[in-house]
């Protein structure tokens, strides 16, 4: 039973959050604060609205939890083989088509975080969240409530609140992380590779330093010239993307760029000295973020410029010291073919229709990652024990290859 002191505020601005409780429930190696205000001010508001649940115990804030409201693209969250029947009955009810669903996370985060002080139970506080996120959803006509991409460690927690809240689990895109080595470089971490997937890596490498000559920098803070380069890169790698989840503009990237977390990691061909690719990475904790990129997709296939730009963000990060990569969802066959593993995130879903709720749970048990991504579909087909829940290898973790 909850306690009954618990209480929920939801604000409306990340900025009315009381003082001190970003840093303490989003500590350094989470997107905190700052995330959180270059988003809410970019101007997105054609796409996403955005609230902050602060759960208090009598009047002390003791959990705080990002929400943001949107319109979602069913193509977004059902596999394939399920579209063409949802399509048909969107002819008869639009509703079906585009879902109004509340967010517990971030539109743009990998991952989902509730943040608890330390010392406070953390059960009864979701408990008093998910009532207050379910009132929320009613007032703001959102039938379908979702908490969005959470890891592992969470789910012990969330299996218990799903019981009690009407949830129901769902897998999401999977994470993906590359673990640095300590010491040794690029050499250690080639080392650690499979062969053949270390083989493979080092022959593009070398073909695209035959094909093209590039300088590489690291920077901060770049002035307006050179934003304009980079905002056009992104642009056009959002356009060739297949899954499409936010629509981020110039602003989004302005603020991102004046924060102190903020590198972005830039190709630039010698002949001239046009950007071709970059990497817009946070430093945070000692880690390293790969959140956005964009390529020149107008140059050749054979300067692989992919993998030249994750080289160059690989050997600035082994120099910084940072023990991981982590490059998010989507993208998965180079992201393997580089060294990420695998990070398995859960969604739990409740829609306020008894019946549609009843359809989507039994349609949430055949969505798993084959039938999310074709890329994880053949890397399945190849290593089914890596699938989430099969018993781990021998060797501590799945092969990439």
């Amino acid at each position: 039973m909850t306690p009954p002191d618990l209480s929920v505020d939801l604000l409306e601005s990340c900025a009315d959050v009381p003082a001190g409780l970003w840093p303490a429930c989003f500590p350094a190696h989470l997107e905190g604060e700052w995330w959180y205000r270059c988003l809410e001010t970019s101007g997105l508001d054609d796409q996403f609205r955005f609230f902050y649940a602060v759960v208090r115990s009598g009047d002390r804030p003791v959990a705080l939890a990002p929400l943001f409201l949107m319109n979602v693209p069913i193509d977004l969250v059902l596999p394939e083989g399920l579209l063409p029947l949802f399509r048909l009955l969107g002819r008869v009810a639009p509703g079906l088509r585009y879902q109004r669903t509340l967010f517990v996370g971030s539109p743009c985060a990998d991952e989902g975080t509730v943040g608890v002080l330390p010392g406070v139970a953390r059960r009864p506080v979701l408990e008093r969240l998910a009532d207050a996120v379910t009132a929320k959803a009613g007032a703001v006509g959102a039938p379908m409530v979702v908490w969005k991409d959470f890891r592992d460690s969470d789910l012990p927690d969330l299996d218990w609140l799903a019981v009690r809240a009407g949830l129901f689990p769902m897998a999401s895109f999977p994470g993906t992380e590359a673990p640095l080595p300590a010491t040794g470089g690029r050499q250690a971490y080639f080392a650690a590779m499979k062969g053949s997937r270390r083989q493979q890596l080092r022959k593009k490498l070398r073909r695209s330093h035959e094909a093209v000559a590039l300088d590489v920098s690291v920077e901060r803070h770049p002035p307006p010239a050179v934003m304009d380069e980079i905002f056009g890169l992104f642009w056009q790698t959002y356009e060739k993307a297949t899954t499409k989840f936010e629509r981020l503009n110039r602003r989004t990237f302005d603020l991102l760029a004046a924060e102190p977390v903020s590198r972005f990691v830039i190709l630039r061909e010698q002949d001239g000295g046009a950007i071709i690719a970059f990497m817009l990475c946070f430093v945070l904790d000692g880690r390293m973020i790969n959140k956005f990129i964009g390529i020149d997709y107008h140059r050749p296939r054979d300067w692989m410029l992919y993998f030249r730009l994750w080289e160059a963000a690989l050997d600035w990060a082994l120099a910084e010291g940072f023990s991981s990569i982590q490059s998010g969802q989507t993208g998965y066959a180079p992201k393997i073919e580089m060294g990420h593993s695998l990070v398995p995130l859960t969604n739990y879903c409740r829609h306020a229709n008894p019946l549609i709720h009843w359809i989507y749970a039994r349609v949430a048990r055949t969505i798993g990652w084959a039938t999310l991504d074709p890329d994880l579909a053949r890397f399945l087909a190849a290593h089914p024990e890596c699938a989430p829940g099969a018993i781990v290898p021998p060797s501590g973790g799945c092969p990439a290859d």
